[in-house]
């Protein structure tokens, strides 16, 4: 159920939608995200991710705790928003066969993920203050600051690994025996061929 909808009459109601709107959502989060970690090979997104996990669980016992200072029964409804995105999610990742891009995939599903929420509890944040609800205000602040680090996190190790190595690029922070490495196995075929031309000759 949307924003738009006839059973909304007052801020209130709209709200209250929006709390059960993100309650509804951290859910379905908690639910796909082992999911993602499993999709996952990069051991630093891997780690991220189940880091974020525990973080979610503990975002939908805030919220609980919200509705409870609200005097209301913690429920979710239908987010289409949220199930849209995590759709799209399991369908790029089934799509992608090099396990370095499908760690990029990963990362922007995530991150699609992390935009909404943000969002969402931006908005509530708002709605709450200008409705007095100034005692549920710190939990959604909480909640908030939670979901902009895992955005950072996710961000940085797109920018600072994933996202090149998907791209077929070192890193800058590759070794330099690695270095070493990658040039000799160019060079050991090429030695091997020179070789064998000499003994012929």
């Amino acid at each position: 159920m949307g924003f738009f909808t006839r059973d909304i009459k007052s801020m209130e109601d709209l709200f209250l939608h929006g709390l059960q709107d993100v309650y509804y959502a951290e859910n379905q989060i908690v639910k796909s995200l082992p999911t993602m970690i499993e999709k996952a090979t990069n051991r630093e997104l891997a780690s991220a991710l189940r880091n974020h996990l525990r973080e979610t669980e503990n975002q939908v016992s805030r919220l609980e705790q919200a509705f409870e200072r609200l005097g209301q029964d913690p429920a979710g409804t239908d987010c289409p928003a949220i199930d849209g995105l995590i759709k799209e999610a399991d369908e790029v990742a089934g799509e992608v066969d090099d396990k370095r891009v499908l760690d990029a995939a990963v990362i922007g599903s995530a991150q699609a993920i992390e935009h909404y929420e943000i969002s969402r509890y931006g908005t509530l944040i708002a709605w709450a203050e200008e409705l007095g609800h100034e005692n549920v205000v710190p939990l959604l602040n909480a909640n908030l600051k939670e979901e902009k680090a895992a955005d950072r996190k996710l961000n940085g190790l797109a920018e600072g690994k994933v996202n090149r190595r998907a791209t077929g690029h070192r890193t800058a922070a590759q070794r330099p025996h690695e270095q070493e490495e990658d040039w000799w196995r160019k060079e050991k075929p090429q030695r091997k061929r020179e070789r064998e031309i000499g003994q012929r000759g």
